[in-house]
């Protein structure tokens, strides 16, 4: 989490907190303190997640914007953990800081179940995700918020992680982005085609429980932008996992994988087949994104090749950490890719229209 945040944070800001959703001493544990800090709570013996953010990161309006959409899709009947009022009945409460800034919490029901790697995947569960997705551009679809609620749109300037974070010798890669851009830009924006999405519906943003339900959480990125982006992202995320899904490839398992999740989209909602040739831009887009946010996050400067030994190096660099382990295998050969510009996936997406 940003420095400047954590110094403004204290136990009494966190019992504030704790004084306006009603929870009780004891009830109450930290989870995580990345983007937001992020705490599990019980209260009437269900349980909940506190998400404590600050407005030097999100303003009021865009959190009000965020659980709006949520309690929208919940409404709908999509399976999402949507936010819960605190006691005044206010789904984001606002805690000065004292220093001209003020934390911004939320809560929302706990959602059920498990990580899906440990849940197990099957080829029923693929249409589930898709059916998921699919159900919520149905709702994004007549979605429409008062102005002042309005979510950012998807090229957002606190989003250009390529401009803000790549350094500049990585010339080709910044080439390829411009490039990029022009052909994203150029796409048409039809209201059955582009809306408001999760931008970020990876395996670390649900459970799955028994029967293969599964709840979707962590909308803090959501945005304008196409459905087939939203497709892009998550088939992105999960062809990492080819492997340990027992595919030899990211093509073999990109087929097997959106061959279901398809069918479970289309169930819920009808995009026109010819936005499957745009996945690759998507995931092009997001390749290179990700390889900013990591120069960002490990200071890496010039290097040609990133092998985990390379990573080892790095002060703050944990081996036991899923996260880095999968930034490093992410970042194999990464620059080499970019620059003899090879698609994230060689498969040809067009043969599923």
């Amino acid at each position: 989490m940003d420095q400047y945040i954590l110094a403004r944070y204290n136990d009494t800001i966190l019992h504030e907190a704790m004084r306006r959703y009603g929870i009780a001493p004891g009830k109450i544990q930290l989870l995580d303190s990345f983007e937001s800090i992020i705490y599990e709570f019980e209260r009437e013996g269900k349980g909940f997640i506190l998400r404590i953010g600050h407005s030097f990161r999100k303003s009021e309006a865009l959190i009000q914007g965020e659980v709006d959409w949520i309690n929208h899709l919940a409404r709908g009947g999509v399976s999402v953990a949507r936010a819960v009022p605190s006691e005044n009945g206010n789904l984001v409460e606002i805690i000065d800081d004292t220093q001209s800034g003020q934390f911004l919490v939320t809560a929302f029901i706990k959602a059920r179940g498990q990580k899906p790697w440990v849940a197990g995947w099957t080829s029923p569960r693929y249409e589930n995700y898709g059916r998921l997705l699919g159900s919520m551009h149905a709702l994004t679809v007549e979605y429409h918020p008062v102005p002042a609620l309005r979510r950012p749109e998807w090229d957002n300037a606190s989003q250009n992680f390529i401009e803000l974070y790549l350094p500049a010798t990585e010339v080709i890669a910044h080439q390829e982005y411009v490039s990029l851009m022009e052909h994203i830009h150029a796409l048409p924006k039809d209201p059955a085609s582009y809306g408001l999405i999760h931008q970020d519906a990876h395996q670390n943003n649900f459970f799955m429980d028994a029967d293969g339900t599964i709840t979707l959480f962590d909308f803090d990125d959501c945005a304008y932008s196409w459905f087939i982006n939203d497709i892009a992202i998550v088939l992105f995320y999960i062809s990492m996992d080819a492997e340990e899904l027992g595919f030899t490839d990211a093509a073999s398992f990109t087929h097997e994988f959106l061959v279901h999740f398809l069918r479970g989209y289309r169930q819920a909602y009808t995009l026109t087949p010819a936005w499957l040739k745009e996945i690759p831009a998507f995931l092009k887009l997001r390749e290179l994104e990700l390889y900013a946010v990591v120069h960002r996050d490990f200071q890496i400067n010039g290097a040609e090749h990133w092998s985990l030994e390379r990573f080892k190096q790095i002060p703050g660099f944990d081996v036991n950490s899923n996260g880095h382990m999968w930034i490093a295998s992410f970042m194999k050969n990464r620059k080499t890719r970019i620059e003899q510009g090879l698609p994230f996936i060689e498969y040809d997406f067009e043969s599923l229209m």
